[in-house]
């Protein structure tokens, strides 16, 4: 089976979406670095640094240095995919990043994005 399209694509990419759908709403890219970061356990340099190598999402993940074990409770539909019943797990994160980055388009307030 060949790996999804989104996998090879360079995070720097998908990046730049998530900050203009942000700003259209009224966020800010700091708050989508927040969530990134939170997500993830990247630090605002490495995340600069994986924007500017174009490191792809696959390895992005793949390389995170360590995972929000509350992400767990991120549940909903993206994509009309329930993304708690999901099996893949590099698919699972991105989907678990596009929902934070919904929910912060829409107006929630971080604390709760973030399941503080």
């Amino acid at each position: 089976m060949t790996k999804h399209r989104i996998y090879t694509t360079s995070f720097a990419s998908v990046y730049s979406h998530y900050v203009a759908k942000a700003e259209r709403k009224e966020r800010t890219k700091a708050e989508v670095d927040e969530i990134i970061r939170w997500l993830t356990g990247y630090s605002q340099k490495e995340l600069e640094g994986i924007l500017e190598d174009k490191t792809d999402f696959e390895t992005f993940f793949a390389e995170a240095p360590g995972l929000n074990p509350s992400r767990s409770l991120i549940k909903g539909v993206i994509c009309g995919i329930r993304v708690e019943d999901m099996e893949e797990s590099t698919m699972k994160e991105i989907r678990y990043l596009d929902k934070l980055i919904d929910e912060l388009a829409r107006g929630k307030a971080m604390e709760k994005i973030l399941r503080k």
